[in-house]
């Protein structure tokens, strides 16, 4: 792609010469002479400056808007011709926390074994973080638990999950045949951060039976899964918690799980894509996702 394109849209992401260049593998001086030419193209100024940093002005964003898609364009050029030559294709996938780290490792890994041209590069945000890297075009799809923005992005069902109180085998709910939610809010309840569709949904799930979730406090917040389930296993907390992401402790009797009165929390995990970046190696591998995903279903 054209050098000053490249320069424009990485100074525009980063909004710092400093970074762009570091990034681009270039000098200041470089990006600099490259953004002045387009400017003296175009007749207008692309960039102001915003404190330390710089933004783009209103031209800038049009000039934005068109380079992505230029991008984009370029991208899928390069991987079809790629693809007839045999070479590899490399794709970066998001995904959300229990699905980067449950669901989708052994789905790619059997994908990659029947197309050997292609690599799929596996990238774990929550929710929040992968919606913006797609829009920034960093992501080429993501698989996402949860709510996520249905104007912004194309979608297609993956698979139900659902959402279950876990506890300690030694923790007093372990004993009960199911529990209130009020005595649930009230105790050591270690939840995930702000941002992740597991929080999203129970929070939704809490507004619906009439709680202002902003009087919940959780007993600790924290962003890892494996942290949370170990901090369960010693009987430190019980948390609300994906099923697919403890179907290891649960076969083994680490974690329990205890039904909560009157609440059931469903969700769906979802493909998310730009309709722009849609491509046939998406629609290949959300049918090969999905397939996996009824055949195993069908085992059981």
């Amino acid at each position: 792609m054209d050098a000053k394109l490249t320069s424009f849209i990485a100074l525009a992401k980063f909004k710092n010469y400093t970074n762009a260049a570091e990034y681009l593998n270039l000098t200041q001086p470089a990006v600099s002479q490259h953004i002045k030419s387009l400017e003296d193209y175009y007749g207008v100024k692309l960039f102001r400056k915003k404190g330390r940093n710089i933004e783009l002005t209103d031209e800038g964003k049009i000039l934005f808007k068109y380079a992505q898609n230029i991008e984009i364009l370029y991208r899928k050029a390069f991987d079809e011709i790629k693809n007839k030559t045999g070479i590899q294709k490399t794709y970066n996938v998001g995904a959300s926390m229990t699905i980067g780290g449950y669901v989708l490792p052994k789905i790619i890994a059997e994908f990659q074994k029947i197309n050997e041209n292609i690599k799929i590069l596996l990238e774990v945000y929550n929710t929040e973080d992968i919606e913006d890297k797609l829009l920034k075009r960093e992501l080429d799809f993501a698989v996402v638990e949860g709510p996520f923005d249905r104007n912004k992005f194309c979608y297609n069902k993956f698979k139900d999950d659902e959402l279950v109180l876990a506890v300690s085998p030694e923790h007093y709910f372990a004993t009960q045949k199911e529990v209130d939610i009020e005595e649930v809010l009230k105790g050591n309840l270690i939840l995930r951060e702000k941002g992740s569709g597991t929080r999203k949904i129970f929070e939704q799930k809490l507004e619906e039976i009439g709680y202002n979730i902003n009087d919940i406090k959780p007993y600790m917040e924290i962003g890892s899964i494996n942290a949370i389930i170990s901090l369960v296993e010693a009987n430190l907390g019980y948390t609300i918690i994906s099923k697919e992401a403890i179907k290891k402790e649960l076969s083994i009797g680490t974690l329990k799980e205890v039904p909560i009165k009157d609440i059931r929390i469903y969700r769906e995990f979802n493909f998310i894509y730009l309709e722009e970046a849609k491509d046939e190696f998406i629609g290949n591998f959300i049918d090969f996702c999905i397939m996996n995903i009824s055949l195993n279903d069908y085992k059981k």
